[in-house]
């Protein structure tokens, strides 16, 4: 199997300035993730598809093939995911041939764990699946999430039970953002990473989930950072 890892690094972030390069527990944050693919079985490249020289210059530095900086039409606040995919991946096509899928790797989920990607790799080959996405358990369980409506609470699940205790609640999750693998036929045709049928890979440890946007998610993130790396 083929596959095309596309980190996607956009500059410019608002909330967490600078973030895909700015240092977490001793390594710009972008290195993160190029650690956690970097000579997978099965990747045959590491592509970053970035508008930034200062992310493209660490990337490459890194070993990442960055051939280009992204058009300014998919650099925006606005740009979709799959539209900046297609670039990459129709790019990597032709000057590259082929692949049999394209993995998506945000830059923002640094604590993903290797032995993460290779099982989603071994389980996408072994069942023949077109869209694979990475999903974690909820912290908060949809039977007790609420809206505010004229200053009431009103729960997002009203025929839900209320008096199931935690532990006998069914499983839930959530997309955690840390693993896409897809068909490159499928993304064409569905112009999403999380088409019908899609499967789940299932990431137990929390950290996996940990998804960068905050100030407050960086000084989680380092925290367990800093935990891996002692």
């Amino acid at each position: 199997m083929k596959v095309l890892a596309l980190i996607p690094a956009r500059g410019g972030s608002k909330r967490v300035p600078g973030k895909n390069v700015r240092d977490l527990a001793g390594k710009p944050l972008i290195i993160w993730t190029l650690d956690a693919v970097r000579g997978v079985e099965g990747i045959v490249d590491v592509l970053v598809s970035t508008d930034d020289p200062g992310i493209a210059a660490v990337a490459s530095s890194a070993g990442a093939r960055v051939p280009w900086l992204r058009p300014a039409h998919l650099a925006t606040d606005i740009a979709g995911s799959v539209d900046v995919a297609l670039h990459a991946l129709d790019w990597f096509e032709m000057q590259h041939g082929t692949v049999d899928a394209l993995l998506l790797l945000q830059p923002t989920s640094p604590l993903r764990r290797r032995e993460s990607v290779e099982a989603g790799l071994a389980l996408f080959q072994k069942c023949g699946i077109n869209a694979l996405v990475g999903v974690s358990p909820v912290s908060t369980h949809p039977y007790w999430s609420y809206r505010i409506e004229d200053q009431r609470l009103i729960s997002f699940m009203p025929d839900a039970p209320r008096d199931v205790r935690s532990q006998d609640l069914p499983p839930a999750y959530m997309i955690n953002g840390a693993f896409y693998l897809i068909t490159p036929e499928c993304l064409r045709s569905k112009r999403s990473f999380v088409p019908p049928g899609a499967q789940p890979l299932v990431m137990d440890d929390p950290a996996e989930a940990v998804d960068i946007d905050t100030e407050f998610d960086w000084r989680i993130a380092e925290c367990l950072a800093c935990g891996v790396r002692s």
